[in-house]
């Protein structure tokens, strides 16, 4: 016999309870995070994405590394050593309010810091981390390039010897970050294969033009890096790995925090069509009690639930015992889809209110036209999970 529990009211913001599933320390980060986002940056993001640049970016960075949050998932070095479910909840967090802040928060974490983490000597990490883990210095991470895109082994990008010291020429572009960071890690080609290097941000022949007339990830520095014979000593190489493996490693740490954030993208928007549902009246009665409102209100609370529980999941496995590369990119392509399409869906819930930026629908809809390429195109993690399911690789 089972017992009998006492039905609970339902929360339509949560029907399937997924907060159950959080441990009480993995709700107390995700509300600590969410909390910070309300107070610090949701009264400003509206007009820094309107603006196209976030007020005083160095010092939000300061007090993202004061929360905590910058390499949050790394251990030593100033790090918070917390799980990949709390780092997760921490970008679903940042990205229900932009993207582009999540993108801060990754690429200084999952790209930079984790690359001079895995890869970098003890000098790389001992001068470098504790400043990107407290939000002093900030971090970007330079692997794509104009013509070097989904094919990263096409760089032109070289790196050649010169007694003892490399000489480093070539071209970055779509760099977050770029254009404040402290220090770049530059990925190129040598004689020996693809390696990386610390390039810090004051040496002669490095320069980082930002990037201008976006329409997408407006509250995001965006950049492109420009290498003009840069001279680096020896010790600027990263030892601990060569070819591509380095830079790919760092972008799967990278791509599960996107498949957290873009859910949190998504629960923005579904939660304001649904509020805006229940307070717009046509015909005399809130839209939100039209059987088409409802069916589309429906779709986007299956969705939002489903990724979601994906992203836990990926999570969950990470802690235990680490994430194969097409894993990452179930959660990758499954949850940069659904998010699209659902503020989509919530824009038209919303008429021609839903392109006003005192909603966050259209800025979250832009945004994810970036996130739905960057760290891997929609194609790129199709066949990455082609390849797994058949065995046979289709990239050329």
């Amino acid at each position: 016999m089972h017992a009998q529990h006492a039905p609970r009211p339902a929360d339509p913001l949560d029907l399937v309870e997924l907060d159950s599933l959080l441990t009480p320390d993995e709700r107390a980060v995700r509300d600590t995070v969410r909390t910070f986002c309300d107070r610090r940056v949701e009264p400003h993001i509206a007009e820094w994405f309107e603006n196209g640049a976030i007020d005083d970016i160095r010092g939000l960075t300061k007090e993202l590394g004061e929360l905590g949050l910058l390499g949050m998932h790394l251990e030593g070095y100033g790090c918070a050593g917390m799980s990949a479910v709390d780092y997760g909840l921490a970008c679903l967090e940042l990205e229900a309010t932009d993207s582009g802040l999540r993108s801060l928060v990754s690429v200084q974490g999952s790209l930079a810091m984790f690359a001079l983490h895995a890869f970098g000597s003890e000098e790389h990490k001992e001068e470098w981390l504790p400043r990107l883990a407290a939000g002093t210095a900030i971090g970007c991470f330079g692997l794509t390039e104009p013509d070097s895109g989904s094919d990263p082994g096409g760089m032109r990008t070289t790196a050649r010897r010169d007694g003892d010291d490399w000489i480093l020429d070539g071209r970055k572009m779509w760099i977050t970050n770029g254009s404040v960071a402290d220090v770049a890690v530059v990925w190129a080609r040598t004689e020996d294969g693809i390696r990386g290097f610390v390039v810090p941000a004051g040496t002669p022949g490095f320069s980082a033009p930002a990037i201008k007339h976006k329409m997408s990830l407006r509250a995001s520095v965006t950049s492109e890096l420009v290498l003009d014979s840069v001279r680096l000593p020896a010790a600027a190489v990263l030892p601990e790995v060569r070819g591509l493996r380095g830079p790919l490693s760092c972008l799967n740490e990278a791509r599960y925090g996107i498949a957290w954030g873009a859910m949190g993208a998504a629960r923005s928007a579904f939660r304001t069509a649904l509020a805006y549902a229940g307070d717009r009246v046509q015909f005399g009665r809130p839209i939100s009690s039209f059987q088409l409102t409802q069916a589309k209100l429906t779709d986007m609370a299956l969705e939002v639930a489903k990724g979601t529980l994906l992203a836990f999941h990926l999570g969950r496995i990470k802690d235990d015992r680490g994430l194969r590369p097409e894993q990452v990119s179930y959660g990758k392509l499954n949850n940069t889809r659904a998010a699209l399409e659902i503020c989509r869906t919530a824009r038209t819930v919303m008429g021609a209110n839903g392109i006003s930026l005192e909603y966050p629908v259209i800025r979250h809809a832009n945004n994810l036209e970036s996130v739905l390429t960057y760290e891997g195109t929609v194609e790129m993690h199709t066949l990455m999970i082609g390849q797994a399911l058949t065995g046979q690789a289709a990239f050329r």
